[in-house]
C-alpha cells in the first residue's frame, strides 16, 4: 500500500519535492470521495483545493458563450486537479464532474502555497511544472478557448500610447502596450515565457542591479529604485507569472521579452508606489526600468544568468544519476557475465564493471557542463545597443555588474570589449554543444541497457527494469523498456535543439544577434527536458533494476569467449583451433582441452577461473 508522500512524488507538479518535503505535504492531505456525478469544482468559482486522483474518472467541461457544459477531456487516476491553486488564488475556468465514484486526496490550496513559502527555489521548481502541466492543458483546449487575438472587455481597459499609437489593454494587467502588441503578433510556439520562471526572475534580477547602478550614477531617484526593486523581487518569488504572456520565439531580438519585464515592474512599481497602474509620470518602463539599458545587453544577461542557475540545478541531478549507477555497480560487483564487442563475445567482466562505467561516462560530462557554464560569466551590460555604451553614464557598467554579482552570488565579469560581446553567442554554443555531448553519451547507455534487459527469453536478458506499464495493445504480457525509450527522445530532442542553436549563432549580422530567442528557447527547453530525463532514468529506472544472474552465468560458461584467456599459455594459434572445434562440435572448451590433454586440472581451475578473467590484476 503506497503512503500519501509516495503518492504525492509520482504527481508531476510535486516531483520536485524532496523525500522529507514530500512527508511534511502528505500531512497536508486527506481522504475524499465523490460519488458519480458530483461536481468537484466548478467553473468562475475560486480555487481553494488541490485533488489528487486515486481511482474513478472525472471529466472537465465548459461553458462556452452560454451553451450547455462542453466535455472536454477525462481524468484517472493519477492525475491531478486543480494545479493552478500552486501559483495563487484565481477562478477555474473549467468545471470538473465525477463520472464515476472517485476516491482522491484533498488538500487545502492557501497551506500549500505556504508551505512553498518557505523555500524560494522550491517554489519557483513548482510554479514551472504547474505552468507546463497548465499549458499542455490549455493546448489540448485551444481550439474552443484560445482567441486569436487579446480580448478585452468594453469598459474594463487602459488606454496606453506607443510609437504605433493608442492601444487599449486590460485595467488590471500589468503588462503594458507593447506586451499587448507581441502577444498578437507572435503565435508562434504557444510557449510563453512564463513557461520558464527563471528566466523572468533572472530578469528582474537584471532589473534590480540596473536599477541601484541607475540610482547610484543619478539616473533614477531612490523613489523610483525602491518600487523597482520591491517590484521586481516579488518577480522573483515568483509572483505574476501569468503576466508574462509573450511566445518564448519572437522577432526583435528579444525585445518584446525585455518590454514585457519592464511594463510588469514598471506598473506593479507603480502600485507600491500608490499610484494606478499606468501613471507612467511616475515610473516609466522604457525611461526607468529601462534606464542605461537595451534589449541587446539585458536580454543575454538574464538568458546567462538562467542558464547558470538552471545548470546547478542540472548538475545536481546528474551527480543523483551518477551515484544511482554507481550504486549498482557495487550491487553487482560480484554478478560475472560475458563483456561483448562487435556483438559478438569477447572476455568475461562483471555487470557492476559496466555499470560502474556508466556512472563514469556521465561523471565525465558533468564537468563538460560546469566548463561551459564558465563562459557564461563575462556580461555585456552597458553596452547598449552595439556595445558603445550609448545613454549609459560613467561608472554604471562597473557599478551594475557588481549589484549583478550581489544579487545572484556568481562572479559576473565586464566583457573586455563590448561591442564584440553584443554580437557573440559563443557561450550559448559551447554550452550547448555540452549539452549535446552529454546526450550523446545518454544515447549510448540507454541503448545498452535496451540490448541488456532485451527478450526476457529470446534476448540478452541480463537484467531486469522495473516494470512501467503494459507494453503492447495487441500482445498480452508484453513489457517495454520504456524509460529508456523515452530518455533516448530527450537526447534526441536535445541534439535537434543544439543545431538550432548552432544556426541561430552563423545567422547573426554585423553588431547584432537578432536570432537570440530561439537560442533562449532551444537551449532552456534542453536543461529542463534533460533534468527532467535524468530524474526519470534515475528514479523509474536505475534505483530499480535487478540482475538476471543465472542467464549471465549461463552465457559465460556456454562462451568460446573465455577462450581468450587460453593464449598466454598454449598460443593464439591453438587457442583459434579450440574455438572453431567448439563452435563447429557444440562441445564446450573444458571438454576439449580434457580430452587433448593440453592442461592439466590445476591449470584448467588456474587460467579459466572466471574472476582472474574479470580482474586479472586483482580486485580493485
Amino acid at each position: 500500500m503506497s503512503t500519501v508522500a509516495e503518492i504525492i512524488s509520482k504527481i508531476p507538479v510535486l516531483q520536485e519535492l524532496e523525500p522529507d518535503q514530500a512527508e511534511q505535504a502528505a500531512r497536508l492531505f486527506s481522504t475524499k470521495r465523490f460519488t458519480a456525478g458530483e461536481v468537484i469544482h466548478k467553473e468562475g468559482t475560486r480555487r481553494d483545493q488541490l485533488v489528487l486522483i486515486q481511482s474513478g474518472s472525472v471529466e472537465i467541461l465548459q461553458l462556452t458563450e452560454g451553451k450547455p457544459l462542453m466535455p472536454l477531456i477525462t481524468y484517472g487516476q493519477g492525475d491531478a486537479l486543480g494545479e493552478g491553486v500552486l501559483l495563487g488564488e484565481a477562478d477555474y475556468f473549467t468545471t470538473a464532474i465525477a463520472k464515476t465514484t472517485v476516491e482522491s486526496l484533498v488538500a487545502d490550496g492557501n497551506k500549500l502555497r505556504e508551505m512553498l513559502d518557505g523555500d524560494v527555489a522550491l517554489k519557483i521548481r513548482v510554479y514551472s511544472r504547474v505552468i507546463n502541466s497548465l499549458l499542455m492543458r490549455m493546448t489540448r483546449l485551444a481550439p474552443r478557448s484560445t482567441p486569436d487575438s487579446l480580448e478585452l472587455l468594453p469598459g474594463n481597459t487602459r488606454t496606453e500610447r506607443d510609437l504605433l499609437g493608442d492601444r487599449d489593454v486590460p485595467a488590471d494587467a500589468y503588462f503594458g502596450v507593447q506586451t499587448a502588441r507581441a502577444m498578437e503578433n507572435f503565435q508562434i510556439s504557444g510557449i510563453p515565457i512564463s513557461l520558464y520562471p527563471d528566466f523572468i526572475a533572472s530578469f528582474a534580477l537584471v532589473k534590480i542591479a540596473a536599477a541601484k547602478a541607475n540610482r547610484d550614477c543619478s539616473v533614477i531617484t531612490s523613489e523610483v529604485c525602491d518600487g523597482i526593486e520591491a517590484a521586481a523581487h516579488e518577480i522573483v518569488q515568483g509572483k505574476w507569472l501569468e503576466q508574462f504572456s509573450v511566445d518564448v520565439i519572437q522577432g526583435g531580438a528579444g525585445t518584446s521579452t525585455n518590454m514585457n519585464v519592464n511594463e510588469v515592474i514598471a506598473n506593479r512599481a507603480l502600485e507600491l508606489m500608490g499610484y494606478e497602474k499606468g501613471d507612467y509620470q511616475h515610473c516609466r518602463p522604457n525611461d526607468d526600468v529601462n534606464a542605461s539599458q537595451s534589449t541587446n545587453d539585458a536580454y543575454p544577461t538574464a538568458l546567462k544568468l538562467t542558464m547558470l542557475t538552471s545548470n546547478q540545478r542540472l548538475v545536481a541531478e546528474l551527480k543523483r544519476l551518477v551515484a544511482s549507477f554507481r550504486s549498482k555497480g557495487l550491487e553487482f560487483e560480484d554478478v560475472l557475465k560475458m563483456g561483448r564487442t562487435h556483438l559478438q563475445d569477447a572476455v568475461p567482466m562483471t555487470l557492476g564493471q559496466e555499470f560502474e562505467a556508466f556512472a563514469l561516462t556521465i561523471e565525465g560530462e558533468i564537468s563538460g557542463l560546469e566548463t561551459g557554464a564558465r563562459m557564461l560569466l563575462h556580461i555585456n551590460m552597458g553596452g547598449t545597443a552595439v556595445g558603445t555604451g550609448l545613454n549609459a553614464p560613467v561608472g554604471y557598467c562597473d557599478k551594475v555588474v557588481q549589484y549583478l554579482r550581489k544579487e545572484t552570488g556568481f562572479p559576473f565579469e565586464l566583457a573586455d570589449n563590448l561591442v564584440e560581446a553584443t554580437s557573440d553567442t559563443q557561450g550559448f554554443v559551447t554550452y550547448s554543444a555540452h549539452l549535446r555531448s552529454l546526450a550523446v553519451k545518454l544515447i549510448k547507455v540507454c541503448n545498452d541497457l535496451r540490448l541488456m534487459v532485451s527478450g526476457p527469453r529470446s534476448g540478452f536478458g541480463e537484467i531486469n527494469l522495473p516494470e512501467r506499464q503494459p507494453g503492447s495493445s495487441i500482445m498480452p504480457g508484453k513489457v517495454n523498456p520504456v524509460i529508456p525509450e523515452v530518455v533516448n527522445q530527450v537526447c534526441f530532442k536535445i541534439m535537434g535543439n543544439d543545431l538550432a542553436v548552432s544556426m541561430a549563432a552563423q545567422a547573426g549580422q554585423l553588431q547584432l544577434n537578432v536570432m537570440e530567442p530561439v537560442i533562449a528557447a532551444s537551449v532552456l527547453e534542453s536543461i529542463r527536458m534533460m533534468m527532467n530525463g535524468s530524474a526519470t532514468l534515475r528514479t523509474n529506472c536505475i534505483q530499480g533494476i535487478t540482475a538476471n544472474r543465472q542467464a549471465c552465468k549461463e552465457y559465460v560458461d556456454n562462451s568460446v569467449g573465455v577462450v581468450t584467456a587460453l593464449v598466454p599459455v598454449l598460443g593464439y594459434k591453438p587457442s583459434t583451433a579450440l574455438a572453431a572445434e567448439a563452435l563447429k562440435t557444440g562441445k564446450g572448451l573444458v571438454e576439449l582441452i580434457r580430452e587433448k590433454g593440453l592442461l592439466t586440472e590445476e591449470q584448467i581451475a588456474e587460467v579459466l577461473e572466471p574472476e582472474r578473467m574479470a580482474w586479472p590484476l586483482g580486485r580493485p
